[in-house]
């Protein structure tokens, strides 16, 4: 019988797994490009979509296709993205004159991840000012399978339907077609058109081989036969009394189709407001989509998302009415950036396994691993086997790859809306945990990742940290699961249902029955689903923890310093003179590089990471390491007292070695100095936290009308050099601030407590108007802001831990 119970569990899981990874196959998996869908399946089908403007031949020069900064667009965002629906997009773009709208909707249904349909949209910003546009939407295919064009092909274009058949081992058979809206027009007059009759109002396209790894690159090769095509058309045109044709004529793909093609584009021309709609049918669902199911389905994706998120981040009732519906959207808008930004990334890596400073190379043994041959490491950069990683990214235009610093932050905020596409992410980064238990801080997978990182930064190393934020995504995951019912050593548990609740189903995409305010989370109604995640984490983790210790360990012993603990110590390996880029905090203020130094940032992520797998294994059955975990996390506490506190500075400190040996304190007032605040690491009763809570809230140091600054403006190098963070006000920073205060230190009894409630209320507010402010005048949210003007700064649009504010904003800790 018991036997025959887990049988039937193990067939539940997988089919709940089945139903997860079907909604969650496709997406905008390609982030860094405006509008660019792909599967998580490492090689398979990619699309993309460009634009440009053909109101005169120099805006070829300036098609859009992946998101940059330089091409000083008005704005980009999805308005509403739901990770199992699919969202809207809306695309400013005054250079061009026309506001492009991307809409997509999954639907469920075969056995090979589903099918999808989108529609790109536009109309002139300027209804007064000539709009003529040029899209082209392409799909390229990588590793095993094939494209072909069904469509009769015409060397003057093709009227009505683009059709295309494909399969691959892990879509099976697939129909592709693209779909002309009702009313689209073509710019039929001009220079010399009565010439260009013939291929004027047609769908253009060119069908081509690439090479495997290469699609990345198709907006250089598709341009590329365009502008070659364009040369020999105009060239009978050079008399400057006649003048070219009209830039629509020339400016058109050749309308062949190579042998062995595994890309192909479809070009459309528009004179004012255009439609067409892209189809991907799987053919596993024997479903033939038609325009109707984005006429009904959007609307009704809009609609349910607007109800769920009042439900899940309801309206902020502390402003004024009008304002509540502004903010609304804003966080609505931020949200769905966040979770439309996540990707799907597969390639190699540049990792360099012998590389250190001279204050790091008396400790190359335990920075290696365990393998004690250090001799057969070879030196220099060398790239690694492929990986694949679902990740969010900060910035699509600037930062469009995984960094661990910030994905940490990026789950708290997803894991909020949908909680089992944070543990898909989560999951991928665990799966990273090397064997030594070392994961790279920067996951620059593969050569269109690679393009976007400045050479000096694509290596990665071994011995190199970064703030072991991962662990706030598990123990949010533990916190949701504990609210969500009781836990599962109480659990009476079915083992088809799951705890005895039924299932809330997830309801296919499109589908009338999306009223429901809440998708349905497989891991928070099966408790023994849960408890097996935890379990299949546990292990890597415990390795990525043991790691931190093994190699960021401090030292103690050596320079007499007294403590406690004779263990508990670290410092990051991998700073520079002027750098600690592996603390995350890069220019933040140190003392000069010495083997002997100690960081209170580390130390303190150190103490939470023990607390988190403290919590961790208990919840697991891990008895014997839950004991071990709570006594490491006693001791790192007492030193972070007997290490770090400076009484006379009354703040906590870095520590460092002056030239006699001799240890001492390195104080520059920040956000370094609050670590053990931020990370609720204090007791409410500890004295300290009356210092800490008079040196955020002075406005001669941290405090601002719009956050708290990285670095007091008191201090000789607030605002100097790069002025990265010295300075300039960081959103995860202030969450991290009003997470401590709201749960901690306005919520227990304690000396400060009626001011920690003050400094929440007002810090909370200067957060929020400020960069709700700035994306309103800006149409972005920003990377930091200003720490003298609170004006939004750097990475644009920064729909990263920036977009955390939705959570202040719904007090969402």
């Amino acid at each position: 019988m018991k036997l025959g119970c887990l049988l039937l569990l193990s067939l539940a899981h997988q089919v709940l797994s089945k139903n997860a990874n079907d909604t969650l196959l496709w997406g905008p998996y390609r982030p860094n490009l405006y509008f660019g869908l792909r599967p998580r399946i490492p090689q398979s089908l990619m699309t993309g979509l460009m634009w440009f403007g053909t109101h005169d031949y120099q805006s070829i020069s300036k098609t859009r296709h992946a998101c940059e900064q330089g091409d000083k667009l008005d704005s980009y965002s999805w308005t509403e993205y739901d990770t199992r629906e699919g969202g809207v997009q809306v695309i400013q773009d005054s250079a061009n004159n026309v506001k492009i709208t991307t809409e997509f909707l999954k639907i469920a249904g075969g056995d090979h991840g589903g099918s999808w349909a989108a529609r790109i949209k536009g109309e002139p910003i300027k209804p007064d000012v000539p709009s003529r546009i040029s899209t082209i939407f392409y799909f390229g295919l990588e590793g095993l399978g094939g494209l072909e064009m069904e469509t009769d092909e015409n060397d003057n274009g093709i009227k009505g339907e683009f059709k295309l058949s494909g399969s691959t081992p892990e879509l099976d058979d697939f129909v592709i077609r693209v779909v002309d809206g009702p009313n689209n027009k073509a710019v039929t007059h001009g220079p010399h058109s009565q010439a260009f009759e013939e291929r004027i109002a047609r769908t253009h396209y060119v069908g081509q081989p690439v090479p495997s790894g290469n699609i990345w690159q198709a907006k250089d090769s598709i341009l590329k036969s365009l502008i070659d095509r364009a040369r020999e058309v105009i060239a009978p045109y050079q008399d400057p009394a006649t003048g070219p044709p009209d830039p629509s004529f020339v400016l058109q793909l050749p309308d062949e189709v190579y042998t062995g093609s595994n890309l192909f584009a479809v070009q459309k021309l528009f004179d004012g407001a255009f439609q067409f709609d892209v189809f991907f049918e799987s053919g596993s669902s024997k479903q033939k989509l038609s325009p109707s199911i984005l006429d009904q389905g959007i609307p009704a994706l809009v609609a349910s998302y607007g109800r769920r998120f009042q439900s899940v981040f309801p309206y902020p009732l502390d402003y004024a009415k009008e304002k509540q519906q502004r903010l609304e959207t804003f966080s609505k808008a931020i949200t769905s950036n966040l979770v439309a930004g996540v990707g799907y990334f597969y390639g190699t890596s540049i990792v360099d396994r012998k590389f250190s400073y001279e204050w790091d190379e008396d400790e190359d043994l335990v920075q290696f691993g365990n393998d004690g041959d250090n001799d057969a490491i070879q030196h220099g950069p060398r790239l690694t086997e492929p990986k694949a990683l679902l990740t969010a990214t900060p910035s699509r235009s600037f930062f469009p790859r995984g960094f661990y610093w910030d994905e940490g932050f990026h789950l708290l905020h997803i894991g909020q809306w949908d909680n089992d596409f944070s543990l898909e992410i989560l999951k991928d980064w665990i799966g990273l945990i090397d064997d030594d238990g070392w994961v790279a801080r920067e996951q620059i997978l593969g050569e269109e990742a690679r393009s976007k990182v400045p050479t000096e930064f694509q290596t990665q190393v071994p011995n190199y940290a970064n703030p072991p934020t991962l662990t706030m995504a598990v123990t949010a995951f533990i916190a949701r699961l504990k609210a969500s019912g009781p836990s599962t050593h109480d659990l009476g548990f079915d083992p088809v249902m799951g705890g005895g609740a039924a299932q809330v189903p997830l309801a296919p995409a499109g589908s009338s029955s999306h009223s429901s305010t809440a998708i349905g989370s497989q891991y928070l109604q099966d408790p023994e689903l849960a408890l097996s995640f935890l379990k299949s984490i546990y292990k890597p983790l415990k390795r990525h923890y043991d790691w931190f210790r093994r190699t960021q360990r401090g030292q103690i012993k050596q320079y007499a310093r007294t403590a406690r603990s004779r263990t508990e110590a670290y410092r990051w390996r991998g700073r520079s003179e002027q750098h600690v880029l592996t603390s995350g905090m890069d220019d933040y203020p140190r003392g000069p590089p010495h083997a002997g130094e100690l960081h209170l940032d580390l130390i303190s992520w150190m103490a939470f990471f023990t607390r988190t797998m403290k919590e961790i294994a208990g919840f697991v059955g891990e008895v014997d390491d839950e004991i071990t975990f709570g006594e490491i996390e006693k001791a790192i506490l007492e030193n972070i007292d007997d290490l770090h506190w400076n009484e006379e500075q009354k703040m906590y400190c870095d520590v460092n070695v002056n030239d006699e040996d001799e240890s001492y304190h390195v104080c520059h007032r920040g956000y370094l100095s609050l670590f053990p605040f931020l990370l609720s690491l204090l007791p409410p009763s500890a004295p300290q936290l009356g210092h800490i809570l008079d040196l955020l809230r002075d406005p001669n140091h941290l405090w601002s009308p719009y956050g708290l600054r990285s670095l007091s403006a008191s201090h000789p190098e607030f605002g100097q050099g790069e002025n990265y963070w010295k300075g300039p006000i960081w959103v995860q920073m202030n969450y991290l601030a009003l997470a401590a205060l709201h749960k901690t230190y306005a919520a227990q009894p304690g000396p400060y407590q009626s001011r920690a409630k003050e400094i929440y209320q007002d810090l909370r507010k200067n957060v929020v108007d400020n960069v709700f402010k700035e994306y309103e005048r800006t149409g972005y949210v920003w990377e930091q802001y200003d720490a003298i003007t609170g004006e939004g700064k750097r990475s644009h649009p920064f729909t990263g831990w920036t977009s955390l504010t939705a959570l202040i904003l719904a007090e969402k800790y």
